[in-house]
């Protein structure tokens, strides 16, 4: 049994000779190869030693499997998502599309020139589509999980954004998923990007006009935000 463990490990050491880390976070490694003559992300997620081993490789696998899911449904329905090239099961890892030649809307924001109208009304419709992404993420009954600036890219030659990092998604129809969803992207425009209420609100307002039961959704998020506010009042 060692002695296959030990192949096996050798097996995976030579597979990533080419490949490039890029990133590495508490959940998942990064990395960057040609897969098949194509450009290729792999996400590949590692084991919780303080896991119990059978219990890890459950929970594992159940992440991976989701978060693939969450991506193909979204594909199916015509959101922009990464295409999956391929699932590695034994290491956990996800081979998918590479958007190189894109930019974060963290960046986008980042780089607008204030002073620039045309560059204002270019942040302001890019809010907009963003904000109609997230509905139709919600009305697929799928939760992000980890809505930010840096989990949406923006293909600047096509004006087009693509969705990202499904890593913590899952399926829910709860009212109150959906607001905590949004809630987690309010705090990272305001964590990330300084006085940015109103960008925040563009998003939202956008998002109101298409996503289902918007009365219900909205009303948990004030509920959620409260709550965020109390606590960080009062520590």
């Amino acid at each position: 049994m060692e002695i296959e463990k030990s192949e096996q490990n050798k097996i995976e050491e030579k597979q990533k000779e080419n490949w490039e880390l890029i990133n590495q976070g508490a959940e998942a490694r990064i990395y960057r190869t040609i897969f098949y003559g194509k450009q290729t992300i792999i996400k590949e997620r590692f084991s919780k030693k303080y896991r119990h081993p059978k219990l890890d490789k459950i929970l594992t696998q159940k992440r991976v499997s989701q978060e693939v899911k969450c991506i193909c449904k979204c594909r199916k329905a015509g959101i922009l998502a990464p295409s999956i090239y391929y699932v590695d099961k034994e290491t956990n890892s996800i081979f998918m599309e590479d958007f190189k030649d894109s930019i974060t809307l963290k960046q986008f924001i980042f780089n607008i020139n204030i002073e620039s109208q045309k560059d204002l009304l270019n942040l302001s419709q890019t809010l907009r589509e963003y904000g109609k992404i997230i509905a139709n993420v919600h009305n697929l009954n799928i939760i992000h999980g980890d809505l930010t600036t840096s989990n949406i890219l923006l293909k600047m030659e096509k004006n087009s954004l693509i969705l990202i990092d499904f890593g913590l998604s899952y399926i829910s129809t709860s009212f109150e998923d959906k607001g905590v969803d949004l809630y987690v992207l309010e705090r990272a425009f305001l964590s990330t990007h300084p006085k940015s209420e109103s960008l925040f609100q563009e998003v939202l307002d956008s998002y109101k006009k298409i996503v289902n039961s918007s009365k219900q959704i909205i009303q948990q998020f004030e509920k959620v935000r409260k709550r965020g506010r109390k606590r960080i009042s009062f520590g």
